[in-house]
């Protein structure tokens, strides 16, 4: 079955759903960030901060605590788990385009290893392997860079004239 470029020849009721859910989901990824932000100043220190606590730190402004075991596997299990289907509702999207197949290739993949690395390297900094806030950052940054750029491309390729 030939998926590349059926987006083209979607009934306009169908790019419109595909339209309006890819914004409603690019709010819902884009507050998520914007709460991120608020955690962890979006820096290393801020993610190490956010789950080992800061209670060392005479001078904090605001005392925070190391995460609980039962908060961590929460938070690891719900975004790994929310995240997987977003991605997977977009590469199946990224799949109807007419972008090149080695781009579409690396955007429908990426986002699982990110997802991976970034909420397994929550656990392993949880766990004291502190190193692990760089891979949690990079791929942090990478998630949401093929994300944006999933979303902008297939807007584009929704209205496109074929």
């Amino acid at each position: 079955m030939k998926l590349h470029g059926k987006i083209h020849e979607l009934p306009k009721p169908a790019k419109l759903l595909v339209g309006f859910f890819i914004l409603t989901l690019s709010f819902g990824y884009f507050v998520g960030l914007r709460f991120v932000n608020e955690n962890t100043n979006s820096t290393v220190n801020g993610i190490e901060e956010h789950y080992l606590g800061n209670e060392a730190d005479e001078e904090a402004e605001i005392m925070k605590f190391k995460k609980a075991e039962k908060e961590i596997i929460t938070t690891v299990h719900n975004h790994v788990t929310s995240m997987s289907l977003i991605f997977l509702a977009l590469g199946g999207i990224l799949l109807l385009t007419s972008i090149p197949k080695g781009l579409k290739k690396i955007l429908i993949v990426e986002p699982f290893i990110s997802i991976l690395l970034t909420f397994g390297g929550i656990w392993l900094l949880w766990s004291g392997v502190l190193w692990f806030k760089y891979v949690v950052i990079i791929s942090g940054i990478l998630l949401t860079l093929t994300f944006t750029t999933s979303v902008v491309l297939i807007l584009f390729q929704l209205f496109k004239k074929n």
